[in-house]
C-alpha cells in the first residue's frame, strides 16, 4: 500500500490488554488501516508500532498521537493497568513525525465527541433541553473508571484530563460501607475504579458471596453470561449493584462538572450494562441528590457505541494542532 509523504498521521489507542493503530488523514481515521495488537506481546509501544510499520509500509507522517489509559503528565505517560511507560520522544522516534502528541484516552474520547456518527450514540437518559454549546462529560467504563469534561471555547475545544477513577467511593447505606471495608483490601483504600470496572464488577459478586456466607468467584464474563440466561441470581444481584453506584457516581460527577451538553458513556462494560440501566435504577440513583434532585433532570445521558472514538480523538487532537 502506498501512502504520499507528509499526508497521513498515525494514530494509536493503547488500552490495558490491547492497542489499536491507524492511519488518519486529517481528522479522519482511515477505518481500513486499523490494526489491534495484543499488548501482552509486546515490551512496549515501540515494539508495536514498529510492528504496525512493518505490516503497513514505510510512512513519513504530518503528525503522531496515542491514547494511553493512565495519567499523562509533562509528556510522559504511566499505563494504570499495564507495566509500560511512554514518553513523547519514544513515539517521535518510533514514528519519526515532529508533531506528536500524548493524550489520556478519556481525553481522545471527549475530542472526538463531534465526530461519532449518530448511531453510534444510543440515550439512556433523555433531556430535551440539552445546550449543544455547553460542557459534556465523557465517563469511561471498562477495564478501569474514568471521567473527562469537555469544553467548547472561542478557541477550539478544551479537554483536560483527570484520575477520577482513584476517588473514593460513595456511601449512602450500611451496605456500601461493608463493599468498601470488603474492596479496600486490594490495594489499601475503595476507590471507584475498585468496584466501576470489570474487575470491579467481580470484586460486587465475592463480596456478596461474602455476605451470603457462600463465597465463590466469577468472571465478569460469567457474571455477565449468568445475567443473560438468568441462571444466576447472585449475578443480577451484582448487577443491580454497580448500576446503583454507577448512577450515583456519574450523578456526582455531573454536579462537580454541570455538563449540560451531556454525559457519554464509554467502554466495553458501559455498553454490557446498557441493557439493566433501566431495569436496576441508574437514572433514579443519579437523581437522588436531595433538595437538588430536579436539577440533575438537566443532565441527559448517552451510550457511546463507537469502538474507534479514541482513534478520532486523536486524529482530531492532531488536527487542531496543524
Amino acid at each position: 500500500m502506498a501512502f504520499a509523504a507528509d499526508t497521513y498521521s498515525l494514530v494509536a489507542d493503547i488500552g490495558g490488554t490491547n492497542t489499536r493503530v491507524a492511519l488518519a488523514e486529517g481528522p479522519r481515521v482511515l477505518t481500513d488501516t486499523i490494526k489491534r495488537y495484543s499488548n501482552a506481546e509486546f515490551p512496549g509501544l515501540e515494539a508495536v508500532l514498529r510492528r504496525y510499520l512493518d505490516d503497513t509500509g514505510d510512512i513519513d507522517f504530518a503528525g503522531a498521537c496515542a491514547a494511553v489509559a493512565g495519567p499523562v503528565h509533562d509528556g510522559c505517560a504511566s499505563m494504570t493497568n499495564l507495566d509500560w511507560t511512554l514518553d513523547r520522544e519514544t513515539l517521535a522516534r518510533a514514528t519519526r513525525a515532529e508533531n506528536v502528541a500524548l493524550l489520556n484516552d478519556l481525553q481522545a474520547q471527549g475530542h472526538a465527541l463531534d465526530h461519532i456518527a449518530p448511531e453510534n450514540i444510543a440515550e439512556v437518559v433523555i433531556n430535551h433541553d440539552r445546550n449543544p454549546r455547553a460542557a459534556e462529560l465523557v465517563v469511561g467504563v471498562g477495564t478501569g473508571f474514568n471521567c473527562c469534561p469537555v469544553f467548547r471555547t472561542d478557541t477550539g475545544r478544551y479537554v483536560p484530563p483527570s484520575e477520577a477513577g482513584h476517588i473514593n467511593l460513595p456511601i449512602r447505606t450500611e451496605a456500601d460501607l461493608r463493599l468498601c471495608g470488603f474492596v479496600e483490601t486490594a490495594h489499601g483504600f475503595p476507590s471507584i475504579e475498585d468496584v466501576l470496572s470489570g474487575r470491579g464488577l467481580e470484586r460486587v459478586y465475592a463480596w456478596l458471596g461474602e455476605e451470603a456466607g457462600d463465597p465463590r468467584p466469577a468472571s465478569a464474563t460469567q457474571i455477565m453470561a449468568g445475567m443473560i440466561d438468568d441462571s444466576d441470581p447472585r449475578a443480577a444481584q451484582a448487577v443491580e449493584v454497580f448500576v446503583r453506584l454507577l448512577g450515583t457516581v456519574v450523578g456526582n460527577l455531573a454536579l462537580i462538572h454541570l455538563p449540560f451538553g451531556g454525559i457519554y458513556l464509554i467502554g466495553g462494560v458501559a455498553r454490557a450494562m446498557q441493557p439493566y440501566l433501566g431495569r436496576f435504577g441508574f437514572e433514579q440513583a443519579l437523581r437522588d441528590k436531595g433538595r437538588f434532585s430536579q436539577f440533575m433532570g438537566n443532565f441527559g445521558v448517552s451510550i457511546v457505541e463507537d469502538d474507534y472514538a479514541a482513534l478520532t480523538g486523536c486524529a482530531c487532537h492532531l488536527d487542531g494542532l496543524a
